[in-house]
């Protein structure tokens, strides 16, 4: 089933790049990666499924997926550059990476920043906790409270929905989800506060632990792929081969693969 999808997504980009093909007229971005061969994505590398590190060292999820579909389309190799996902923005901004696709949500203060294709995904904020009580709540207000502390990854919009939402509550920042979840499970923190797959696969993932979480997120957030805002031409590109992505139905296949079907759970370490 794995190289019959693998063999899907490959005619598809073929078509796509037949059709889309890069052009000379370039920008600073398309032109390195023109010059070089070489497609620059930066991601975090821990937020399943989105992007994940998998028992031999490799990464592995939806994001990392379609970083290699716009390699392929391109006609480049693919250098995928794992950071700490507060460090992201930066590195597009020093022109380390080409584009990010972490599982990054869209908004107005990150708009000012970079420029964004997408939506390629909806996701929504939810909160993972060994608490019943917890787990039952219908409003960021029921966790307004002194006596919470919730973890959320360092700069980003879950650790700003926490300081937006809850400003009673201990907000405690982590560099990445598999530390969050550890707090969890030493009893050092409350809650978890993440994007909903995140949620429910730690549910999944980590069955002795205890772990609920919402059956409905908090919020609703479009995610997208970061792009820099001096590039038009790179820009268009990649809505090209997303737009492509998204008619053909690869889009549809990668969230069956990684959101529908959690056999893949097993590479975890």
């Amino acid at each position: 089933m794995y190289k019959a999808f693998k063999h899907l997504i490959a005619a598809t980009l073929l078509a796509a790049a037949s059709l889309l093909p890069v052009t000379a007229l370039a920008g600073d971005t398309l032109q390195r990666i023109i010059d070089f061969r070489t497609l620059k994505v930066g991601m975090s590398g821990n937020q399943p499924p989105m992007t994940m590190t998998n028992r031999q060292g490799g990464l592995m999820g939806f994001d990392v997926d379609l970083a290699q579909a716009l390699a392929a389309a391109m006609r480049v190799k693919l250098e995928i550059k794992a950071m700490p996902f507060g460090e992201l923005m930066g590195a597009l901004d020093d022109n380390e990476i080409d584009l990010i696709i972490s599982g990054m949500s869209i908004t107005p203060e990150r708009t000012e920043m970079v420029s964004f294709v997408g939506p390629y995904m909806m996701s929504g904020k939810s909160i993972l906790t060994r608490s019943e009580t917890l787990a039952r709540v219908s409003s960021t207000a029921d966790f307004n409270r002194k006596d919470l502390k919730l973890v959320a990854l360092s700069n980003s919009t879950s650790a700003t929905f926490v300081r937006d939402a809850a400003p009673e509550a201990t907000l405690v920042p982590v560099s990445s989800y598999d530390e969050g979840v550890q707090q969890l499970v030493d009893g050092k923190a409350d809650a978890m506060v993440a994007d909903m797959p995140m949620c429910v696969l730690s549910v999944l993932r980590y069955p002795e632990a205890g772990f609920t979480t919402l059956e409905q997120p908090l919020t609703l957030e479009p995610i997208g792929i970061a792009v820099s805002k001096d590039d038009l031409q790179f820009q268009n590109l990649v809505e090209n081969y997303l737009r492509a992505y998204e008619k053909s139905g690869v889009l549809n296949k990668l969230r069956e693969k990684w959101f529908e079907d959690s056999s893949w759970v097993a590479a975890l370490p």
